[in-house]
């Protein structure tokens, strides 16, 4: 199951991203956290950017919005996205499932 915050009109999630996939997707949960594949590689922030942009395009909200809280070298990240709620975030796991 995955595990979501609410705080200030923001959603809190944490996110296990796999950078060089074969293609950007979200592949389920594991652990409580979204698990997500990247094309992008983990090299100069640009899975970080792919990462956002992915979320941002999925949620239909701005880039702005989607905000790495912690870990921006590892592979297990805080996202915190606003303007979205819970079940929004929680749709896009039961869309892959």
């Amino acid at each position: 199951m995955l595990q979501l915050q609410t705080q200030g009109g923001a959603v809190i999630l944490a996110i296990r991203v796999q950078p060089r996939a074969s293609k950007t997707e979200i592949s389920g949960v594991m652990d409580g956290a979204l698990k997500v594949r990247l094309e992008a590689p983990a090299l100069e922030d640009r899975a970080n950017e792919a990462l956002c942009e992915f979320l941002a395009h999925l949620l239909k909200t701005p880039k702005y919005a989607v905000r790495i809280l912690s870990g921006h070298r590892s592979r297990s990240k805080r996202v915190e996205i606003r303007g979205v709620t819970e079940q929004q975030v929680l749709a896009l796991v039961t869309y892959v499932v």
